[in-house]
């Protein structure tokens, strides 16, 4: 039997250490293509480069291992690498580990999972993987058995259509995982104004995230406060339904 085909990218860059980790945690599944971006994409979402001409690399290839650095956005990278990389449709598409927590609001800013988002529109099993912790150097070894298990259950059992999974682990050990939601919340004083050595005034992007909701125990922001890894079902599908009614009484 065919191994699985596992495309792996994200935001962080080619040479990141959380893509090198899951790009061995993939091997033990199945064969893997990495195209990842040739350098830092955060907070890029599902955005597509349009201004100028996108290129990739190979920059290795071994036995069940070929590795691409592209010049995109992550969403970028998934799309070349499905329409002129990969010799067949991937099974599972995974993006990570990401240095840097995707829960909450974070999910509608991440490139991680923008390019989660547009495996799962090309109708592929995608997940996202995360953990809270932005250091170079940070150790994945108490999370990487868990990114094995999550992913060969979402292979065996799939996912409804539509629907990915955007998983974030804590930092430190683990205590098992919650299935959550994703917290309300937002970002508030986003903005440092600084001064540069000219005298004028510029900006950089700063800020703390607000939990609108503490005491809830089902959201992801709970579930990695008490070290637990949390698992958001996120859908492509951005319809709010529950006020399409009550819209279509306006009176247009």
């Amino acid at each position: 039997m065919n191994k699985p085909l596992i495309l792996i990218t994200n935001d962080d860059g080619a040479e990141a250490r959380g893509i090198q980790v899951l790009t061995k945690l993939m091997m033990q599944i199945g064969d893997v293509v990495v195209v990842a971006p040739d350098g830092p994409r955060s907070a890029q979402s599902n955005a597509l480069t349009v201004t100028h001409p996108i290129r990739f690399n190979k920059i290795e290839e071994r036995e069940g291992l070929v590795r691409y650095s592209c010049t995109g956005t992550p969403t970028d990278c998934v799309k070349l690498a499905l329409n002129e990389i990969v010799v067949r449709k991937p099974d599972l598409i995974v993006s990570g580990i990401n240095h840097g927590s995707n829960s909450a609001i974070n999910v509608i800013y991440s490139g991680t999972m923008g390019a989660v988002l547009e495996g799962c529109e090309n109708g592929i099993l995608s997940i996202g993987f995360s953990i809270c912790n932005h250091s170079y150097d940070v150790d994945f070894s108490h999370f990487e058995s868990f990114v094995l298990q999550i992913t060969q259950l979402a292979l065996q059992n799939g996912l409804p259509n539509g629907t990915c999974l955007n998983v974030n682990a804590p930092c430190g050990p683990i205590e098992g995982i919650r299935i959550s939601r994703q917290c309300d919340g937002r970002w508030v004083k986003e903005f440092e104004k600084r001064t540069d050595p000219q005298g004028r005034s510029y900006f950089w992007l700063t800020g703390y995230f607000e939990n609108h909701e503490p005491d809830a125990e089902d959201t992801d922001e709970w579930a990695l406060l008490k070290n637990y890894i949390s698992i958001v079902p996120t859908k492509i599908d951005l319809t709010a339904y529950q006020s399409m009614d009550e819209i279509s009484k306006w009176e247009f």
